[in-house]
């Protein structure tokens, strides 16, 4: 007979993964996590985990794409898991107050608490994060810090591990938290693995940039700034200190960060440091000119410059980078 969810949870037993599940969740950020922990349990040829979804009364759920699940288990009477995975999706706006008054309650008895994009929300409405250095999906960053101040919100890299609570970015992060949980547990082969049956280049390192962050970035709404934005874009290899820059938008410099700065959110050296890492990126991605001539095409001059920023910003080097993406 099969064991309830979270019967027999001893050392050296499977692992149970809690998914709580509400009407709005986003589907990908439940289903990538679980087929990580479920692959792991399979490949790795013993039952490392046991992956089990609830909901308030065991209740159908509806996802925001639609997608109807039947969870498991009714949440209120869920065992204590060893891992807690807690979903974003558009219904997060809702504050699922039954959902975060059992976050209140139990999330704490975890030996481990994941948020995946905005179920990052649900938590700090828990009170389970003051003090804590968190991230999500970089759309939701400043609506975040704004709503919890008393939350350290980093909206650079795609996941943050903070004592025993871990946060993702957007929903595929989702899954490089999950497989970096998973080595940590079985190692590093059986997150290779996992990796390469779900069609993934690699894990990604949590430090790893949101690649949409230098995306977001809203347009000036001065046209003369608006033009040198474009010019950045359209000319990353051209000398963009802040004094060329000011000229070609008849500012002085003073004037020219000071207003750049207000009305993009972003120093002009910093947005600068973006696009020219943005279109490296891009470039060693989509083509196979060297190292040497996508450095001087970004503007960084030589291969050494730009392996530092790589470094800084990603965590791997332009080589390993095109090798692994």
């Amino acid at each position: 007979m099969r064991a309830m969810p979270g019967q027999d949870h001893h050392e050296g037993m499977s692992k149970l993964v809690l998914i709580p599940l509400f009407d709005g969740f986003q589907s990908l950020d439940v289903t990538g996590p679980l087929e990580v922990f479920a692959g792991a349990a399979r490949y790795s040829g013993r039952d490392a985990y046991e992956v089990v979804t609830a909901s308030i009364g065991g209740a159908v759920v509806r996802g925001s794409s639609g997608l109807r699940i039947t969870p498991d288990i009714d949440l209120c009477s869920a065992p204590k898991p060893h891992t807690l995975i807690v979903p974003g999706g558009y219904g997060t706006l809702d504050g699922q107050p039954e959902l975060v008054e059992w976050l209140r309650e139990h999330a704490m008895r975890a030996e481990r608490v994941v948020s995946v994009c905005s179920g990052v929300f649900l938590l700090a409405e828990a009170g389970l994060l003051s003090g804590r250095r968190v991230t999500t999906h970089w759309f939701a960053c400043d609506l975040l810090a704004r709503q919890h101040p008393d939350i350290e919100v980093d909206p650079e890299p795609i996941f943050v591990r903070d004592g025993k609570i871990s946060t993702s970015a957007g929903v595929t992060s989702g899954i490089d938290l999950a497989l970096a949980l998973v080595e940590e547990d079985l190692g590093r082969e059986c997150a290779l693995t996992i990796a390469r049956h779900l069609v993934m280049y690699l894990r990604r390192p949590g430090n790893q940039t949101q690649f949409s962050a230098p995306l977001k970035l809203q347009a000036a709404v001065r046209e003369p700034l608006r033009e040198v934005q474009q010019w950045i874009i359209e000319h990353p290899a051209a000398k963009l200190s802040v004094e060329a820059l000011a000229e070609r938008a008849n500012l002085s410099p003073r004037q020219f960060t000071r207003a750049f700065t207000a009305e993009t959110g972003m120093t002009p050296g910093r947005y600068v440091d973006r696009v020219r890492l943005e279109t490296a990126r891009r470039l060693l991605e989509d083509t196979n000119a060297g190292i040497s001539r996508v450095a001087r095409d970004c503007g960084y001059g030589t291969p050494e410059t730009m392996r530092r920023a790589f470094i800084r910003a990603l965590g791997v080097s332009p080589a390993e980078y095109r090798r692994r993406f």
